[in-house]
């Protein structure tokens, strides 16, 4: 996640006074998904006057939302603007940065390998990733995909970090990414604590390219994307034209939406450099809740928290965190950075799915998707926001 920055110079205060106006015009005006859809008409109701509520009080410019039930994509719609500028309506196939929800894309990709008995996640990471020092203390993939292998995060959350605000691009992503950290000193002993690290899904992917004999990128598109139907879901190139791309925006101190600042992701495409839409995301879901893509075995090990060494749960399982805040058993993924914000927040037991999709950082995605998968599962809200 990405914290404060410095304001870009291109402001938009006529906006700021409209976006209230716009969030609740857009309920009547959404693109939604329109094949056949199965949503309970009083299910897709209460979620419309969520999402205008939450648009309305968050000033939000653009929002895509989808919503998975009975094993099944039921519904999506796109809400306000993907471009402020040019008044480009955002639709459930507008393509926004994942961020961090890239991470359980690369953890399910590295977990078909395990079950295809291709990489033992419990060997030393350097097996597969020869590019990658040794230390003084064994890590091992498995520790990696849980945050547990001691791997740096950012060193800041500062727009004038070289590494946070990247501004070059790299054709080699994983190569290119490991030279950011992989000579830094682990910032704990492998397997004793939980360091949140989106540099460690990018040795992720290096022992996935090892293990698989496959340049990272073509391995997720031909074994996660294609069969998942995700046919839109690509890598965030800033030199390609990409139809359907959002615009990316931030709101200053005082609330005023501006252009976010810039970020070049290809440094980091497997922790949090994929593009994706709210259609796809849910093809996504549906795919892991109909064992599709892994095993039941499998993914069941995927969704399990890992613990520490000394036998605490860390409520992080293998690039999916884990909850029970809904009272029943939950997975998903948040992510954010310049420009977005995310979350995926699938219920297995009830076989239902909410992916959230923003084009501003700093927003309480997760909020909102918790908000919806309530209105869905028929939990009583505490509080309207």
């Amino acid at each position: 996640m990405q914290g404060s920055r410095i304001a870009s110079t291109r402001t938009y205060p006529m906006f700021c006074s409209q976006l209230a106006i716009i969030a609740v015009l857009s309920i009547l005006s959404a693109s939604t998904f329109a094949l056949d859809p199965k949503l309970a008409p009083d299910k897709q109701t209460k979620v419309e006057a969520a999402i205008a509520r939450f648009m309305a009080a968050n000033q939000i410019p653009g929002v895509s939302v989808a919503i998975v039930e009975n094993n099944a994509f039921e519904w999506a719609a796109g809400f306000g603007m993907a471009d402020l500028e040019n008044y480009v309506p955002a639709t459930s196939q507008t393509l926004y940065r994942l961020a961090s929800i890239s991470k359980p894309i690369t953890a399910t990709a590295t977990m078909l390998l395990w079950q295809q008995h291709k990489i033992d996640l419990d060997a030393p990471v350097q097996k597969y990733c020869r590019a990658f020092p040794k230390k003084d203390d064994t890590i091992t993939t498995r520790q990696v995909l849980g945050h547990l292998g001691g791997i740096r995060h950012y060193k800041s959350n500062s727009q004038d970090d070289p590494e946070t605000g990247n501004t070059r691009h790299f054709d080699d992503t994983i190569q290119s990414g490991l030279k950011f950290f992989a000579d830094d000193p682990l910032v704990a002993k492998p397997g004793t604590a939980f360091h949140y690290s989106t540099q460690g899904f990018t040795l992720v992917g290096c022992a996935l390219e090892g293990a698989s004999g496959e340049n990272y990128v073509d391995f997720v598109r031909k074994n996660i994307l294609l069969p998942a139907e995700m046919n839109h879901t690509r890598t965030d190139d800033r030199f390609a034209l990409i139809p359907y791309r959002t615009r990316f925006y931030q709101k200053d101190k005082s609330g005023e939406v501006k252009n976010a600042d810039f970020l070049d992701s290809s440094y980091k495409v497997p922790g949090g450099g994929w593009l994706s839409s709210a259609d796809d995301m849910a093809h996504f879901a549906v795919a892991m809740l109909n064992d599709r893509l892994l095993q039941r075995s499998t993914r069941d090990v995927m969704w399990t928290s890992l613990k520490t060494s000394d036998g605490k749960e860390t409520g992080y399982a293998l690039g999916w965190g884990t909850g029970k805040d809904l009272g029943v058993a939950d997975v998903g993924h948040g992510g954010g950075q310049q420009g977005t914000s995310t979350f995926l927040l699938i219920v297995p037991e009830r076989q239902s799915a909410v992916v959230v999709l923003m084009n501003i950082e700093s927003a309480d995605a997760s909020g909102l998707a918790t908000e919806l998968m309530k209105i869905l599962l028929g939990i009583p809200a505490a509080n309207s926001k």
